[in-house]
């Protein structure tokens, strides 16, 4: 099983950026353990603070990988045209937050991808990408 685990702007600052949000360890480390952890599952990692980066990302690996757990940080509630990326791939994809954007700013309460996404996890800490990735396994 092959599965991307694909992270939006502002991500790679995990570990540094408001910790009392997202916690205080880097996504690199923690790639680390969940590679170990799904050692039979191929989990591959990108992350762009770019628009396009991701959507041409999402086209890349859209029809040969088996699923794309996406956090899409504030592009969630921005993007149609990652909406449109991710309707156009054959590939399922599951959304999810570290935090559960409905107890913050009421911008956030809206997505994008949501209505094109197979489900969506949120409020689970980094938890949240493990159950993404369980609910393809």
């Amino acid at each position: 099983m092959k599965l991307l685990i694909l992270n939006g702007p502002n991500l790679n600052l995990l570990g540094k950026r408001e910790p009392e949000i997202y916690g205080s360890q880097t996504f690199e480390d923690y790639f680390r353990t969940l590679q170990l952890q799904y050692n039979d599952v191929e989990l591959s990692y990108f992350q762009s603070n770019s628009e396009g980066a991701i959507i041409d990302k999402l086209h890349e690996v859209g029809f040969s990988f088996d699923g794309v757990v996406i956090n899409a940080g504030a592009y969630t509630h921005t993007s149609v045209a990652i909406a449109d990326a991710i309707s156009g791939i054959t590939t399922p994809v599951v959304e999810v937050h570290i935090s559960n954007v409905h107890n913050r700013e009421t911008f956030r309460h809206k997505s994008y991808l949501s209505p094109v996404c197979k489900g969506v996890i949120l409020g689970f800490g980094l938890k949240s990408y493990e159950l993404g990735i369980e609910s393809f396994l």
